[in-house]
């Protein structure tokens, strides 16, 4: 019998989700956001449901290899464009669409001798100071990829919002500003924006959106729910008690001695840590359903087991299941608990947590 921790994946529910992406922006094309193992959703698993996008979003040429041999012809777009001038022979023969975000890339781009030419998007910052030309340049820039041999026209045109989840609308307005000047006499597609830009900005849509967080089920806005949006959560993470102690007033629990029994209670012990992604840093009072019914975390998180106070629960046993997030418990609601967020719970799944597709 193998370790009861899994995450389970829910097809049907990235599928809603693109489907959502569709409703709220019906007039721009999709490209889908897969890379960090599509969000620890498993990259050739994601790409596969979510094969109804027009294009997928990869971090490296790694990610978009991996694409192709798993069947994907879909447009493969690398968001941080190529590494080093090495890359350029593979990147045309898998037909890889390339962000141009600095002047080595285009430099590369330039002395390049390929067989036809790259689909580009030209990265402008706006304001996030991050990727991108600056925009006092970009005329020239524009010109340089206009002449290049290896660079099909008309070229696409991306910026990438900061503050799009922010309650303060005003950077993100002058950022939608800032690009519409700068490109305004430029022909080509244009993107803007990310989960927050398709939830919140539909001004903003343009051509191409290019959703992340959503796909996955999990809102991008602080304080906020996927549900809201009529997300579904794409991803369970599970377990099952495989302890259970009688522990008396004033009993310490756990490393360090973290948390203190404030009666004659019952705590159960999880099959899960941070050994398996689960946040070291998790509060007592974290959430966890055991039986479907809301249970704290008390003590420190360990590397392969946690501590869960049973007091609510006077008939759980050995065997029973606990789930940490998923449908019923958001993994916002965890991500709040350990002051982090829900892209980075999603993308910390390791490799010796079980998956189960459904």
């Amino acid at each position: 019998m193998s370790r009861p921790t899994q995450i389970t994946i829910d097809i049907n529910a990235l599928q809603n989700n693109l489907a959502q992406v569709r409703l709220l922006a019906p007039h721009s094309a999709v490209m889908a956001m897969v890379k960090s193992n599509g969000y620890g959703h498993g990259l050739e698993r994601v790409a596969h449901a979510l094969k109804g996008a027009d294009a997928f979003g990869v971090a490296s040429l790694e990610e978009g290899l991996h694409l192709r041999s798993a069947g994907l012809k879909n447009p493969i777009v690398l968001m941080e464009g190529l590494f080093h001038d090495n890359e350029i022979a593979v990147a045309e023969q898998d037909d890889f669409t390339l962000v141009v975000h600095h002047l080595a890339q285009l430099e590369m781009l330039e002395k390049s001798k390929t067989h036809k030419p790259f689909a580009v998007w030209l990265k402008i910052d706006t304001g996030m100071h991050r990727l991108g030309f600056p925009l006092r340049g970009i005329e020239k820039i524009y010109q340089r990829l206009l002449k290049c041999k290896q660079v099909k026209k008309p070229i696409g045109l991306m910026t990438h919002f900061a503050e799009s989840d922010s309650v303060d609308r005003s950077r993100t307005l002058k950022q939608i500003e800032l690009f519409e000047t700068a490109i305004a006499h430029l022909p080509g597609q244009r993107s803007l924006a990310n989960s927050a830009g398709v939830l919140a900005w539909p001004m903003a849509h343009a051509d191409w959106v290019r959703p992340g967080i959503m796909l996955y089920g999990a809102s991008p806005f602080t304080g906020h729910r996927g549900v809201e949006h009529y997300l579904q959560p794409a991803m369970m993470l599970s377990s099952e008690l495989i302890a259970i102690h009688d522990l008396k007033q004033g009993d310490r629990v756990g490393y360090g001695g973290a948390w203190t029994c404030p009666e004659d209670m019952r705590v159960g012990v999880v099959a899960i840590g941070y050994g398996d992604g689960y946040p070291r840093h998790a509060k007592n009072g974290t959430p966890m359903l055991v039986n479907g019914h809301h249970c704290p975390l008390v003590g420190n998180v360990a590397m392969d087991m946690i501590s869960v106070d049973l007091r609510t629960q006077p008939e759980a046993r050995v065997g029973d299941p606990v789930i940490l997030w998923g449908a019923g418990l958001p993994v916002e609601v965890v991500a709040e608990y350990s002051d982090t967020i829900a892209y980075e719970l999603l993308t910390r799944i390791t490799q010796r947590v079980r998956v189960v597709v459904k």
